[in-house]
């Protein structure tokens, strides 16, 4: 369908839009479906990009405004689009550089393809008929729109919205949320009572490390549930002469772990995993989600902390005149009154979408999210999904999708594995499938921290064992359906050919 422009025919009052491509989501899984279908696309086609926010930048837009990349920033883009921050390499780029590279990637993408932003819009249902796909939204204010479309990509990602402050029955407490309360602000500032962080991953990291280092003496506390470990940034992002010699490629890492992995014995990696890998401060780690934490981070937040509570917070209660904490396991803790309690408690199991599948049995509609995840960072899916989609391959190749929401209710531990084995498996699909530009052109591979003679040495391995590699990680993937009766295989055949 060539494009044309906003028709002013009608529906109801309802205005339609023609496009080739319809884009839910403008994120950075977003973006890189974004980037990936204006490769297939001429100029004088066009693309309609949906955003629920009044801006690009996805999560980024909401999240809390101390917030830093935990990757150098280079790794983080749409396609291979560059950096315009003149910083050092390993730099970790702040929320509003983010948000300002994104706006960038979209102003690049708008040169090679005509594209058309909706912001504050909302995706209300589409329809598929007859080779067109009716997508219907409405707006904050009440209008409602149509567009009609050859092709959409619904890029929700993680589906991350704001934390707010957590409920408390105390009303002596001052509970907040940093995506709605800066804890850098006046207002923490100006007050002496303890504060409570309320989790232990990189939210609470980046909170933690906040308030030690520019509130020196502040009081900071930890709840910190079953504790998180994070990969050691170091050992990743080696900066110098040693990225000739030392760190681990990102890839090396995770074809290491899908190899030990083997779906019944996720206890015995984890051990190995933290161990050779990690950085942790609290004496249990019962989470690990793919973050990255540096050595000197650590022992900052370590050194700092008043105490470490490891257990779950569950309410803060006013009994006989005196404030306390309340835990899952039935603890009690008094706190002087006033305390600040800092929600910084995990996204990733809070906003769930429902399930429907990576692709439509058309394959004209892409579903980019973690119930059908087919890799392990919505960005890859984002990038690598439309362009199995405009390769026509989406329905050809038998990928496995995974629920990942479910199995990480089931078994914290065995999720990230099970999703590094997922990435490995549909990885040697893809990769026999596309035109290796589609590898070149990828920006947000970790494997380009590293020279080039590297690279290619990582990836002429992969080359050479991924073929040898399938029926194993075939094995682990229907084990983990199996043992935790969750979602995780091959499309049904009525979706693929």
């Amino acid at each position: 369908m060539t494009a044309v422009e906003r028709s002013d025919v009608t529906t109801n009052d309802v205005g339609v839009a023609r496009c080739d491509v319809c884009i839910v989501g403008a994120g950075a899984a977003g973006l890189n479906a974004l980037f990936a279908a204006s490769q297939y696309l001429s100029r004088d086609q066009k693309i309609i990009l949906i955003e629920r926010r009044e801006r690009v930048g996805g999560m980024w837009v909401d999240t809390y405004p101390y917030v830093r990349l935990h990757q150098p920033h280079g790794m983080f883009t749409a396609g291979n689009i560059k950096w315009t921050l003149t910083r050092d390499r390993s730099y970790l780029a702040s929320k509003g550089e983010v948000l300002y590279h994104l706006e960038h990637c979209l102003d690049v993408i708008k040169r090679r393809v005509t594209v058309e932003e909706y912001y504050g819009w909302h995706l209300e249902s589409y329809v598929e008929a007859e080779g067109i796909i009716r997508v219907s939204c409405n707006s904050a204010d009440g209008k409602r729109q149509v567009f009609e479309a050859k092709r959409l990509i619904k890029a929700f990602g993680f589906a991350i919205m704001p934390n707010p402050p957590l409920d408390t029955s105390s009303l002596h407490v001052r509970s907040v949320s940093p995506d709605f309360c800066d804890v850098r602000g006046d207002d923490v500032r100006a007050s002496k009572t303890p504060v409570w962080i309320i989790g232990g991953g990189k939210t609470a990291m980046d909170t933690a490390h906040t308030l030690l280092t520019e509130c020196p003496g502040r009081e900071v506390n930890l709840v910190a549930g079953g504790g998180t470990f994070f990969h050691r940034r170091e050992k990743f992002f080696p900066v110098g002469l040693r990225q000739w010699w030392g760190g681990q490629l990102t890839s090396s890492v995770a074809v290491q772990l899908a190899r030990h992995f083997d779906g019944t014995n996720e206890a015995a990696v984890w051990k190995w995993h933290r161990e050779k890998y990690g950085t942790w401060l609290t004496p249990e780690t019962g989470n690990f989600l793919l973050a990255w934490l540096s050595e000197s981070e650590n022992k900052t937040i370590a050194a700092g902390l008043t105490e470490v509570v490891m257990d779950h917070f569950v309410d803060v209660v006013d009994r006989g005149g005196v404030t306390e904490l309340l835990f899952r396991s039935g603890a009690r803790k008094p706190i002087p009154q006033g305390s600040w309690i800092v929600n910084c408690t995990g996204y990733l199991t809070e906003h769930s979408q429902p399930y429907e599948p990576y692709v439509s049995a058309s394959g004209a509609v892409v579903s980019v999210q973690l119930r059908s995840a087919t890799m392990h960072l919505t960005t890859a899916m984002g990038y690598f999904l439309t362009h199995l989609m405009f390769l026509d391959k989406l329905r050809e190749i038998p990928l496995y999708e995974l629920d990942a929401y479910d199995l990480r209710t089931k078994s914290k531990k065995a999720y990230p594995y099970a999703l590094l084995s997922l990435a490995n498996y549909n990885l040697g699909y893809i990769v026999d499938s596309v035109p290796s530009k589609v590898f070149r052109d990828c920006g947000i591979d970790f494997d380009r921290w590293y020279p080039l003679p590297r690279r290619l040495f990582g990836a002429a391995r992969f080359m050479l064992m991924h073929r040898r590699e399938r029926e194993r990680l075939r094995r682990t993937l229907d084990t983990v359906r199996e043992r935790f009766d969750t979602r995780c295989g091959p499309l049904p055949h009525g979706v693929l050919r």
